[in-house]
């Protein structure tokens, strides 16, 4: 029991425990890392050697394979070209027939249009000319007309006035003659009234005094005397107080004459106010129908007026539009030549550019798309929110076009990478002129490089470099000394330094 005791492991706190378990896991990680190592070498020397073999494999497969295929090509090619010279005659012949038979349809057209025209413009002037007639003819009968009411009227005018002043020169002659007799009888017989009245009164006075002077017995002598005087009296004054009645009479008469006359007179002058308002109202209605003439007249030359504007309009727009046509057919003979030398210019530089493809471009002319399944359903999510239902429609009518653009845009890439690659080797061409030219210009000896400086270049142990200028000591009886230069060849200098 004490044996046991003394073998049994003292337990382990919890530190130790941790500090036991990271260990095994260090150990455990390393070993790991080891295995990994080795498998990672393992697998690349097998995967260099597989790559190897599939290397040599696949050149030989393509070899073989591609002879197979350019057989095929060519004859598919050739297949292709004789079916697409085909269509393309086809299409040819089809574009000159409906080009001809739109020339033919614009002749027709044209011919037509003249047609119309002539004919419109015929009937314009038979309608002008009979509407020229019309208004002549109206005019003429309204002048007649007019001329004839004119004379009717004044011819009227003039006999109602001249009898008008006849019948009051007549009347007033009848009322100053009547007047005129009148008075004159009416002075008459009270002349002789008042001489018979007074002579009748002197002598009933004288009578009067005589028979007061003389007796009575004379009174009934007298009153005798006065009977028969009074009875000659009346039998003389008789066929006065008759004709004084007759002239009464005739006095009644003449003014019941004179009020018929008056009466005459206001009927004529009504007559006269009846017929003046006549010719009022006939002078309106001959001005209103002058006016409604004269209106007529005016819408005649407003409506002349518009139809010579739409005629012209209609000339101008009829002029624009064939102009418009002849230009568009133009353009469009010049849309389609340009077509057609654009389509031949592909087709032949389709067939230049075919004897520089690849092998590879030739098997595969279509790749597939560089961009990762995630990109493109990102692009497919993100196209169909911002288009419209007209671009949709226009981008589904060009799917056709997807292989083409592909190999568009495939030259496209190759030509900017060429072009960047040119750009880059002509700066390194340029570095390495600019080099070539400071070496030979190191070697060589002209009046340029002279000219320049160059520390190669020493003469008597001088270089043309710049160095302090001292003040030179000028002695006035030295003579100058003459400059010598050594030249050494190109030449002799590669010689010793190559």
């Amino acid at each position: 029991m004490s044996k046991k005791g003394k073998k049994a492991k003292t337990p382990l706190s919890d530190e130790e425990q941790l500090l036991l378990f990271q260990q095994r896991l260090l150990a455990d990680e390393e070993v790991a890392r080891r295995k990994e190592r080795l498998l990672s070498v393992f697998l690349k020397d097998k995967l260099a050697k597989e790559e190897h073999n599939s290397a040599l494999n696949l050149n030989k497969i393509n070899t073989q394979w591609r002879t197979v295929l350019r057989e095929v090509k060519t004859k598919e090619l050739h297949k292709d070209i004789e079916i697409l010279s085909q269509t393309f005659e086809r299409v040819v012949d089809c574009k000159d027939s409906v080009i001809k038979s739109l020339a033919k349809d614009l002749s027709e057209a044209d011919e037509q249009y003249a047609h119309a025209l002539r004919s419109h413009m015929h009937n314009i002037d038979q309608l002008l000319a009979l509407q020229r007639c019309r208004l002549n003819l109206l005019e003429e009968n309204y002048s007649m007309e007019l001329e004839t009411l004119t004379k009717e009227f004044e011819i009227e005018r003039k006999t109602i006035i001249e009898q008008h002043e006849k019948e009051i020169r007549y009347l007033q002659d009848v009322f100053m003659a009547m007047e005129q007799n009148y008075i004159d009888s009416e002075y008459e017989s009270k002349l002789e009234f008042q001489s018979m009245w007074d002579d009748l009164k002197n002598k009933n006075i004288e009578e009067k005094h005589f028979l007061r002077l003389q007796l009575e017995s004379v009174v009934e002598d007298l009153w005798r005397r006065f009977q028969d005087a009074l009875k000659n009296y009346t039998d003389a004054t008789e066929d006065r107080k008759i004709a004084f009645e007759t002239l009464k009479v005739k006095d009644e008469k003449s003014s019941k004459d004179i009020e018929v006359q008056m009466k005459r007179i206001q009927k004529l002058q009504d007559s006269i106010l009846i017929l003046k308002g006549k010719i009022m109202v006939h002078s309106r209605e001959s001005e209103e129908q002058n006016q409604y003439i004269r209106d007529d007249k005016e819408l005649v030359l407003v409506q002349l007026r518009k139809l010579k504007a739409q005629r012209t309009h209609v000339r101008e727009i009829a002029q624009e539009n064939l102009v418009k046509l002849t230009l568009e057919s133009n353009a469009t003979l010049k849309v389609l030549r340009a077509i057609v030398d654009k389509g031949e210019k592909i087709l032949k530089l389709a067939e230049i550019c075919r004897k520089f493809e690849t092998e590879a471009e030739k098997v595969l002319p279509f790749y597939s798309s560089i961009l990762t399944p995630e990109e493109q359903e990102e692009i497919e999510e993100i196209i169909p929110e911002e288009l419209t239902e007209e671009l949709a429609k226009v981008i589904a009518d060009y799917i056709g076009m997807d292989n083409f653009w592909k190999r568009y845009n495939k030259v496209k890439l190759e030509q900017l990478s060429l072009q960047q690659r040119r750009t880059q080797l002509l700066e390194i061409n340029g570095k390495l002129r600019e080099m070539l030219k400071r070496y030979l210009d190191g070697i060589s000896v002209s009046d340029e490089v002279l000219s320049q400086l160059n520390p190669l270049f020493i003469v008597n142990y001088r270089s043309n470099l710049p160095q302090a200028l001292s003040k030179p000591t000028t002695q006035p009886d030295d003579k100058k000394r003459s400059t010598t230069y050594n030249i050494i060849e190109a030449a002799h200098v590669i010689s010793h330094i190559l």
